[in-house]
């Protein structure tokens, strides 16, 4: 059995009330839940939240709010394992979930044959860890630094004449889901395990949503990728 924890606390900084402002009419947290229920593989999708006004926004989209979490876990030094540990451990653990599906609320380019893909790479290769990747668009071995004194200092200066060929393709984690063996993740709880495994998604389905530039960017994307028949 599987089941989809959707972490959702209430506090936002950078954009106030991120997890429920619309995202093209929807709440944000809307598409993390409508691709789990879609997807067909979980038995439960259940949103983890200190606010209730999430949980009550949560419910309408058709997750289970079975618990608010604790005040201890939703402040801004919280981790996403503490979240999930937390999660998991209340609703059972090992003994009634083999493996959980941790998808964060903000990520609305999420799609179900993802999350199925995810979970055949965990099954297929029996591993930990499968969890969303996609590549930097240059090579991060040419990266920039701006010093204190406004001039920039290549991070691996020794590249500096290296080919963009040469260089090795380097990637990322994309934010979406994570899939977890449940017993594993208990006893060594990590995300990015020995054994993980990628799911390679294409660039324009990754956007982090982290600022109001990030968020109109997202939108912007998303309609074309609309008007393009890849998103529904």
């Amino acid at each position: 059995m599987s089941i989809a924890i959707i972490p959702a606390r209430g506090g936002s900084k950078r954009i106030p009330g991120k997890n429920i402002k619309l995202f093209l009419g929807k709440p944000l947290i809307h598409y993390s839940i409508a691709a789990a229920l879609q997807s067909g593989l979980f038995t439960r999708v259940v949103v983890s939240t200190d606010s209730e006004e999430i949980a009550r926004v949560a419910e309408e989209a058709g997750a289970e709010i079975p618990f608010l979490r604790p005040a201890t876990l939703a402040d801004d030094f919280v981790t996403s394992i503490d979240v999930a540990q937390h999660a998991i451990q209340t609703l059972g653990g090992s003994e009634r979930y083999a493996r959980f599906c941790f998808i964060y609320a903000t990520a609305p380019f999420i799609q179900p044959q993802a999350l199925a893909q995810g979970a055949q790479l965990q099954q297929q290769h029996q591993c930990s860890s499968v969890f969303t990747v996609s590549s930097f668009a240059s090579p991060i071995h040419r990266a920039l630094k701006l010093e204190e004194n406004g001039c920039l200092r290549m991070f691996w200066p020794e590249h500096e004449r290296t080919r963009s060929n040469d260089l090795p393709e380097a990637y990322f984690d994309a934010g979406q889901f994570y899939w977890l063996e449940t017993a594993r993740f208990l006893k060594q709880p990590a995300f990015f395990s020995a054994d993980a495994r990628p799911l390679l998604l294409p660039r324009y389905l990754v956007q982090d949503i982290d600022t109001p530039e990030d968020w109109e960017n997202a939108e912007f994307l998303f309609q074309a990728l609309q008007l393009r028949g890849l998103l529904s």
